[in-house]
């Protein structure tokens, strides 16, 4: 207990001192995460959008590839981007294996269903709403795509959040791709597996510890964009 407290107080001063080599792992993490939540969202809000409102042959076995896909193991991921980043892969030449940009590459293959098939849900029920308003003013596939995306911005800012929420917690997949390299490709999660197996538990639980405050950052946030969608959808 005495080892664990100790650990508890150290891990405590790293936070409060600003620890560089802790910090930087933070940032890297944030980087990382954030970048591949914004691309995904790029891409994901618009297709959910797309598949809410289309309707044509296949479009089931889309949907259910795409539910599956935010099932899919983080490693799978992290073994396919690893196979395209490769020396013998299509995109070797670009020499991005075991950078940031690569561990930025899977984690946006990670939270791109997972967006897509939230953001599919939320303007899907809200375009049945708004059918026949739209049938009434005679607007077009593309107009509706960005009135629906708009009228439901709260709704999938949430969507959003919970890639982030998934993305700063990976470890699979960006171990694969990163290699977990020091002051390179090194972030909280793969940090805390390495220390742990070290025995440096200290600066694993001051990682821990910015990963739970994360987290519960990111579920008020959510809580607060719920409580404003709530209040807009009543104004």
């Amino acid at each position: 207990m005495q080892d664990l407290g100790q650990a508890f107080a150290t891990a405590w001063a790293m936070l409060t001192g600003f620890d560089p080599a802790l910090w930087s792992v933070v940032l890297l993490s944030l980087k990382v995460s954030l970048g591949a939540v914004a691309i995904a969202s790029a891409l994901g809000i618009p297709l959910g959008a797309i598949l809410a409102v289309a309707r044509f042959p296949g479009r089931g076995g889309v949907l259910v590839l795409l539910n599956a896909m935010m099932g899919l193991p983080p490693v799978v991921i992290g073994l396919l981007v690893y196979l395209l980043l490769s020396a013998s892969g299509p995109f070797g030449v670009l020499h991005l294996l075991y950078t940031p940009t690569a561990m930025v590459v899977a984690q946006t293959l990670l939270v791109l269903p997972i967006v897509a098939a939230l953001s599919r849900q939320v303007i899907e029920d809200l375009a049945l709403e708004y059918a026949d308003y739209f049938r009434s003013l005679g607007l077009g596939r593309a107009g509706a795509v960005a009135t629906l995306i708009f009228d439901a911005r709260f709704s999938l800012t949430t969507a959003v959040l919970a890639g982030f929420g998934r993305a700063i917690a990976e470890v699979g997949a960006v171990m694969i791709v990163g290699g977990n390299i020091d002051r390179v490709t090194r972030v909280m999660t793969t940090t805390i597996a390495l220390e742990t197996s070290k025995g440096n538990i200290a600066l694993a639980l001051a990682l821990g510890l910015v990963l739970i405050l994360i987290a519960v950052l990111v579920n008020v946030a959510v809580m607060g964009l719920r409580a404003t969608a709530a209040r807009a959808a009543y104004a």
